[in-house]
Order: structure tokens, then C-alpha cells, then sequence
């Protein structure tokens, strides 16, 4: 695939109204959990075509955004936003203006940032990609967060640029910052379940699981067949509670792995 095709293909997918953008308008969470057993989940697993992640939280010890309001002074009101966001208390699309809003990223900023901040990976998650890696399942990256800070995760993983789907911002011609494409499907609630709906239509999928710590990942299941709670950084509790299966270390999804 070339880099055209690459764009074409996100292009298609910011202009698709999938069916999962309408889990947003209902006020119950149990709308979102998952209707697999925990022994189907692990069998969806094992047999898997391909492995969606999350990333801030869940590939990353960190949240991207939190982390940048650190370094410019603005972290208690953007951390409890984006706390809210994954417990679902907000709409990720207001959650996500709200906290660029209070950050203004510029793209200086950025740059002295992901230069400062290097990927602090979950412990198990490298070898984790690995071993789907060598049974030839793909392996996606579909997050809240920015391309310019999910990048280098990518490479550190061996994931190819075309596997990212996350936010990207804007800038002025001076660099200032401008806002975020709006129109991107992580960008609000219920895109990471067009993102994963869009790959089983492409790449005609049969098993696809979502892995991560938020609400968003775990709507995301349907359209993805299994959803697999991920508390080894943050544990929410809609999605322990939700989630068929829920686990703290990534060893426990490598071992089951190595029952086929």
C-alpha cells in the first residue's frame, strides 16, 4: 500500500457513519458490555486475525494529553477531564477540545515535548506485539491521543504508520496552535469503533479484539468480536466491571497465546 492509498483509506473513514457512533446517545453503560464469556473471549483470542490497542494507558504507562499539561502547567484541570472522559462522564469529543483548549499545544511545544518524553512502554507490552508478530496477525494502534506524540510508540513497536489511528492537530502557518481535525473518528466517541469496523470491512477480519483501559475501547466492542479490559496502569471501574475479561499484566494474554 502506498503512502496515497494510506490517505485515501482515512479519508473514507472520516466521512463513514458507522452504526456504533449512535452507542453514544444512550446513557447506560451496560449497553457496552460484552455479551462473549470469558472462556469465548479467550477463544476469540487465541484465534484472532487481527489485535486492536489502545494506547495512553494501555500500550503506555502514561495519558499522552495528561502528560502534556504537565509540562505546561495546566495538569489538575486537564487530568480531571480526561478522568472523566474514560469513565465516561463527557463526550471524548468535548473532553478532547476542552483539554486542547486549556493546553494550546504549539508546534514548538510539541517538538521540545516528544523530544523530552520518550515512550514510557507497559512492562510485557514489546513482547507482547512480538509474539502476534510472529503469528501474522496485524496489530493496530487506535487511540484518543496525537499522531506526533503515538508515533514514535509505533516505531518502538514495529508497527507500521499505515496500523495508527489517532488525532492530529492543527497549526497556524507560525506554528500556534489551531485546533485538531475534527473530523478524524477517534476524535469522538464511538470512532474507535468505526476505526475497527472500517478494517473488518477492508481487510474482511473474521476475529478482531480491542484491547485498552477506557470506555471507548470497550464500546468498540461490536463491531470488534471480543473486547479485553486492561487495568495495569488505571483500572475504571466500568470497565472491570464490564469487561469478560479484565487483566492487570500482559503475560496473561501472552500465555494464553501459547495454548495453540
Amino acid at each position: 500500500m502506498g503512502a496515497g492509498d494510506h490517505v485515501n483509506d482515512k479519508a473514507s473513514l472520516s466521512m463513514r457513519i458507522s452504526f456504533v457512533s449512535l452507542l453514544t446517545n444512550l446513557k447506560h453503560f451496560s449497553i457496552y458490555f460484552s455479551s462473549k464469556s470469558l472462556e469465548e473471549t479467550k477463544n476469540v483470542w487465541r484465534a484472532a486475525d487481527a489485535v486492536c490497542f489502545d494506547i495512553d494507558s494501555t500500550v503506555c504507562m502514561d495519558e499522552g494529553i495528561d502528560e502534556l499539561a504537565k509540562y505546561v502547567g495546566t495538569a489538575e484541570e486537564v487530568a480531571a477531564l480526561t478522568q472523566q472522559a474514560m469513565r465516561g462522564g463527557i463526550a471524548f469529543e468535548d473532553a478532547l477540545r476542552l483539554r486542547l483548549r486549556a493546553i494550546r499545544p504549539s508546534m514548538k511545544l510539541i517538538n521540545s515535548f516528544v523530544a523530552s518524553h520518550p515512550p514510557r512502554l507497559t512492562p510485557h507490552v514489546s513482547d507482547l506485539v512480538c509474539a502476534l508478530h510472529k503469528r501474522d496477525v496485524p496489530v493496530y494502534l487506535i487511540s484518543g491521543g496525537f499522531c506526533c506524540i503515538n508515533e514514535p510508540v509505533a516505531k518502538i513497536l514495529e508497527i507500521p504508520a499505515q496500523n495508527v489511528y489517532c488525532n492530529r492537530l492543527k497549526f497556524y502557518y507560525n506554528g500556534d496552535y489551531a485546533g485538531f481535525d475534527e473530523s478524524a473518528p477517534t476524535a469522538r466517541s464511538g470512532g474507535k469503533g468505526e476505526v475497527v469496523q472500517f478494517l473488518k470491512d477492508k481487510y474482511e477480519y473474521k476475529k478482531v479484539i480491542i484491547i485498552g483501559d477506557g470506555v471507548t475501547d470497550m464500546e468498540a466492542s461490536p463491531p470488534a468480536d471480543a473486547f479485553i479490559g486492561f487495568g495495569g496502569n488505571q483500572i475504571r471501574d466500568h470497565v472491570k466491571t464490564g469487561a469478560k475479561w479484565f487483566v492487570t499484566d500482559f503475560r496473561d494474554l501472552i500465555n494464553e497465546l501459547q495454548k495453540t
